[in-house]
């Protein structure tokens, strides 16, 4: 099997020690170039990846010719421009979360996809991982009966102001960090859209959301969550059913916040508990990625479905206006 060849846009933190291992380990990939200007930021890349080809400039790694697909860390509020640009070069792209900051975008990203016949997504790894895909497994084969409520938690604190995440100019703020998460873990699982957004408490700092307490409806359940960067780390997502009740307790980080857990509980006091201790979501990301590149399947997480988490931040920050 003939490997993707990967290159990556920018030295990020987050690339150096989640995406690019990730590459570097994933099945049917190749972790081959890095773009930065800084030589000294690519060499703990080379300390896994020693025949790393190093680009100074994210235009010379697109130019490469010997370049398959790139991932981008960038700043939120370059994610769109560096996306299309590589789909331009005739690359595969997979950008970091939130791809866009608003839905509109999205137009101009599916037009340069289609366009270019490339594969174009989000890096929303959460929906690659197994235990998001049983929870859709078990909501929607009825195994909690009718669902009724979704609650949905994650929070962190960072009150770094030279934090991109906490500048608006970059596009920040905890929605876009990680209510990603919160609403697009609920939509993934139920395979429901919201309908409105009856209430947003948004709390800005510096033109930033730091808390939000959001509810929703959708079709058939009540929704409700709470996205902070200034409270204490958690994460959790709840389904609440008729028959049943159905937990991830590290829906969102696993294996850096805890472990992957899913817990269901039914009839009174029947209490069954699933576990993926060793499940690496960007690895199975990256090769869900490069099989949908290699054979054409259906890729897990299409900008359609992101498309669909944007509108609902959309819904939210206009609520929350008012």
């Amino acid at each position: 099997m003939t490997p993707i060849r990967w290159g990556v846009l920018g030295a990020a933190n987050f690339a150096l020690n989640h995406m690019a291992p990730a590459i570097h380990a994933a099945k049917g990939a190749q972790f081959a170039a890095l773009a930065t200007s800084s030589p000294e930021k690519a060499e703990p890349f080379k300390a896994f990846a020693p025949d790393l080809r190093v680009h100074d400039s994210y235009d010379a790694l697109l130019a490469d010719p010997d370049i398959d697909a790139v991932y981008v860390p960038l700043p939120n509020h370059l994610h769109v421009e560096w996306t299309i640009k590589a789909l331009k070069a005739g690359k595969h792209v997979l950008c970091e979360k939130p791809i866009a900051l608003s839905d509109s975008d999205f137009d101009a990203l599916i037009a340069a996809r289609d366009e270019s016949g490339m594969l174009a997504a989000e890096a929303f790894m959460i929906v690659h991982h197994p235990q998001f895909q049983r929870a859709q497994e078990l909501v929607q084969s009825g195994a909690i009966g009718a669902l009724k409520h979704v609650e949905a938690t994650f929070t962190y604190f960072n009150d770094d102001t030279g934090n991109i995440r906490n500048q608006a100019k970059a596009g920040g703020g905890g929605l876009r960090d990680i209510g990603v998460y919160t609403f697009g873990s609920a939509r993934f699982v139920t395979g429901e859209e919201p309908t409105q957004i009856p209430y947003a408490n948004l709390r800005l700092e510096n033109d930033v959301d730091v808390f939000a307490q959001v509810a929703a409806d959708f079709p058939e359940f009540t929704y409700s969550a709470i996205v902070s960067m200034r409270l204490f780390n958690r994460q959790q997502v709840t389904f609440h059913g008729e028959a049943g009740v159905l937990q991830l307790t590290c829906p969102f980080n696993a294996n850096v916040f805890d472990q992957a857990e899913l817990t269901l509980a039914v009839a009174g006091t029947t209490v069954t508990t699933e576990r993926w201790p060793g499940v690496n979501h960007y690895v199975l990301q990256v090769e869900n990625f490069c099989n949908s590149v290699r054979t054409g399947a259906d890729y897990p997480c299409p900008l359609e479905f992101s498309r669909g988490t944007q509108k609902m931040m959309d819904m939210v920050f206009a609520a929350g206006a008012k």
